[in-house]
């Protein structure tokens, strides 16, 4: 078993949140983390835990228009052409064990909207059992920088989801 950390990020925030919480699950399994760009057009059948997260724009997943947006801020964007939402559109609905979270990153002087609610209701209806609540990482502006202290909760909570998958794996193939 192992895990599947799939992420969209313009300007290299949501990228270091993910990486973060890839960590955190090497504790307790093999994890792969990709860009969206380069993720499989289907959930391989060995990922016991797939963690999908980008970046909240316009109080949601990213559009192409918002992509196009942020491109024009910098030329060193991440997440070019497909994001997590053409990405979860095109994955095919299943009955699945694998489980999966959704996470995000917001402007802490934004209003309210999340990414990672977007993503995990989507999750929601194509089968895959949530592990936890959609999970929101600050960072202070548009292009970033990251909150103080948001790649440790990050790491954190990989650690705490796939700990938990782990154990949830563990205990059913020794019932």
């Amino acid at each position: 078993m192992r895990a599947l950390v799939v992420y969209e990020s313009m300007f290299g925030s949501t990228q270091a949140i993910a990486q973060a919480i890839g960590e955190g699950i090497k504790t307790a399994m093999h994890t792969d983390i990709l860009e969206v760009g380069v993720a499989p057009d289907a959930v391989p059948r060995d990922v016991g835990l797939l963690v999908v997260g980008g970046p909240t724009h316009a109080f949601s997943m990213s559009w192409p228009s918002t992509r196009r947006d942020a491109a024009g801020r910098s030329s060193a964007i991440i997440s070019r052409e497909r994001g997590i939402r053409e990405w979860l559109g095109a994955l095919p609905g299943l009955m699945t064990t694998t489980e999966a979270a959704a996470f995000d990153t917001r402007a802490i002087s934004r209003a309210s909207g999340s990414a990672a609610r977007a993503v995990s209701r989507r999750l929601d209806r194509l089968g895959y059992p949530l592990v936890s609540g959609p999970t929101s990482f600050r960072v202070a502006g548009v292009t970033g920088p990251l909150v103080g202290g948001e790649l440790d909760r990050a790491r954190a909570w990989g650690m705490a989801i796939g700990a938990e998958v782990a154990a949830r794996v563990l205990s059913s193939t020794t019932s």
